[in-house]
């Protein structure tokens, strides 16, 4: 049977089965529906909307990648998420594999007035890369990083993950900062700031962002950086998905040994007070090639610890004299800081924050490490196993950059303190969000602000975190995305 009457005979059939279905002929892929019927969908502002199915279909036409709509192959797959807390069912998938298709995906939602989430590594702790009853734009097919070894930049898709970051760059002898979980887009993670193990050495992970090239609620493809569009680069560093969806992201990169000092210092939970004076102390003082973090935790079926996480970014011998001291507090159960590849670190939270963990977490920026704050962090300690605490140690050359320099406003913290808890039975939902909200609570004296990348509830506080950035936000916001077509994230109100 030839290609053309191959498509006709299944179309035919899709017809005659009663339900809608995508179609793929080669590379392309079409809408095949029994009749004219409209899809029920969800508005920008929440109301019950129609869409037309040969709308629907002409935006099949148009991508080079599948639009997905409930009942079809692969609609349930591309649907889920990282936190399996958030099931959702969009009205569609628009599944792109380049800038072209990202446009047409945009240009279908506003022209629609439809409720529009960004799917990039599908990593968003509150869920926001998915909706019900909206478009998710899917870009987990534009996974490439090209490496530029000569220039020490590398150009890196908006679906691509850490991973796929990390893998491109170590394999060249160049790194940037990159987060700690290595199934997270690049996408969100950076348009929020970035933090990482060798923020202290290279800055955010938006520190280190030369240019994007982004589509604006408009439809148009702007190429962004410190010298073209110096406002919506300003703001994209930062400023999270307000202001429209990149394709495409360019990174500096520094050249870097991939055999490194690190691993974790891990003491009883008797110990933490020790550990943690000592620590308050100590942290301080130390180089910009140290990046160390404690946390708190109780292990699956184990005793409670206190751990602490390490990364010497330079020679290891000046590595060992500077980790000295900490060595020397208490007794650790395990010491598995050595020379080892980088990339074991970045990947041993993998499996605990698996794809389908039911998750809820709340953080809060720390500006100093204080006995207050020690005393605290231990009294308020939860033994459970499916609740921990964790850091994200600033300071460095985070700080080289003022508040106003970037959209983050969090230049002067010297600590990001996040507040997870982690299950799988739906039934212990209530309890975890409780918990979670529980060790928050006890310790939130001691925030100034929080990272939006992680906080579940952002609702009211928008304005007040972002602080003095604020104002220029909404202004650029007003400029770029007047209708608030990119409202699935910590939103700013354009002016």
């Amino acid at each position: 049977m030839d290609r053309r009457k191959f498509v006709k005979t299944t179309l035919a059939a899709g017809f005659a089965a009663g339900f809608p279905a995508i179609y793929g002929c080669g590379e392309k892929a079409t809408v095949a529906t029994e009749a004219e019927r409209g899809i029920a969908a969800v508005s920008l502002d929440g109301a019950e909307i129609e869409l037309v199915r040969a709308q629907i279909r002409e935006l099949g036409e148009a991508l080079s990648g599948p639009v997905l709509l409930s009942g079809d192959a692969g609609y349930d797959s591309a649907r889920k998420v990282w936190n399996g807390m958030h099931d959702k069912h969009p009205a569609l998938i628009a599944r792109c594999r380049n800038t072209r298709d990202i446009r047409h995906a945009v240009d279908f939602a506003r022209d629609n007035d439809l409720l529009l989430a960004i799917r990039g590594g599908g990593h968003s702790w509150p869920g926001k890369s998915t909706c019900n009853g909206g478009l998710m734009l899917d870009l987990s097919e534009m996974t490439n990083v090209d490496v530029d070894a000569e220039d020490r930049t590398a150009w890196c898709d908006g679906g691509a993950l850490l991973g796929n970051l990390d893998d491109a760059t170590l394999a060249k002898g160049l790194v940037t900062t990159a987060g700690v979980v290595s199934h997270t887009g690049v996408g969100g993670f950076t348009l929020g700031g970035g933090f990482g193990r060798l923020n202290r050495k290279y800055g955010l992970t938006i520190d280190n962002l030369l240019g994007a090239e982004i589509v604006t609620a408009d439809g148009q493809v702007r190429m962004v950086s410190a010298e073209n569009e110096p406002d919506l680069f300003w703001a994209i560093r930062g400023g999270g998905g307000n202001f429209g969806v990149v394709s495409r992201f360019r990174f500096r990169l520094h050249p870097f040994d991939r055999n490194v000092l690190s691993g974790l210092i891990v003491w009883p939970v008797e110990q933490a007070r020790d550990v943690l004076e000592f620590y308050a102390d100590w942290q301080g003082g130390l180089s910009r090639e140290l990046y160390t973090g404690p946390a708190m935790l109780t292990l699956p079926d184990g005793p409670s610890v206190i751990a602490m996480e390490v990364v010497y970014n330079g020679d290891p011998v000046q590595g060992e004299k500077e980790l000295a001291p900490l060595r020397a507090i208490g007794t650790p159960i395990d010491d598995g800081v050595k020379v080892q590849d980088y990339k074991v670190l970045q990947t041993h939270e993998d499996a605990t924050v698996a794809h389908g963990i039911r998750s809820y977490a709340k953080n809060g920026m720390v500006k100093e490490f204080t006995q207050g704050l020690v005393d605290d962090m231990i009294d308020a300690f939860i033994p459970d196993p499916r609740a921990a605490i964790f850091t994200h140690t600033c300071g460095g050359a985070v700080k080289d950059h003022g508040e106003l320099d970037t959209a983050f406003p969090h230049r002067n913290a010297e600590t990001m303190i996040v507040y997870f808890t982690g299950w799988m039975d739906p039934e212990q939902d209530a309890d975890g969000k409780a918990m979670c909200r529980q060790w928050h609570d006890a310790l939130q004296a001691h925030h100034g602000g929080y990272y939006d990348n992680i906080e579940q509830e952002t609702a009211g506080t928008v304005s007040s975190n972002y602080g003095p950035n604020y104002e220029r936000l909404r202004e650029i916001k007003g400029r770029f995305d007047a209708g608030n077509l990119f409202r699935m994230n910590s939103n700013i109100e354009p002016a």
